[in-house]
């Protein structure tokens, strides 16, 4: 399985950008996908968007146009820009990582705050 650290969570006002990181360690050649999920307060976890090995991308709804994911197979990381950010952006953002290692697998990391201020 993998360990995974983001970066690059932060304080913006509403149109600002900001950009995260997410570096992947461990079995990383057992990754299929990676993605980027949010929660805010009082809310359920939320796919903002996902890439695969092949580069094959998804997003929700709510950040098509805004938000582009993008991995570097190489240096086993996946990158979320975000631009023209809203109030309802703001959330807790995590990384994930799917994969097989023996058997099907997902990892989380901690989690970085992203708030976008009105």
């Amino acid at each position: 399985q993998v360990q995974l650290v983001e970066s690059g969570g932060g304080l913006v006002q509403a149109g600002g950008s900001l950009r995260l990181s997410c570096a992947a360690s461990g079995s990383i050649f057992s990754i299929n996908a990676m993605g980027w999920y949010r929660q805010a307060p009082g809310k359920q976890r939320e796919l903002v968007a996902a890439i695969t090995n092949g580069g094959s991308t998804n997003y929700a709804d709510s950040v098509k146009g805004r938000f582009t994911i993008s991995r570097d197979n190489a240096k086993s990381t996946v990158t979320l820009q975000m631009n023209s950010l809203k109030p309802e952006d703001t959330g807790r953002y995590y990384c994930n990582a799917r994969g097989v290692y023996f058997r099907p697998y997902e990892n989380w990391g901690q989690g970085t705050q992203v708030t976008v201020s009105s």
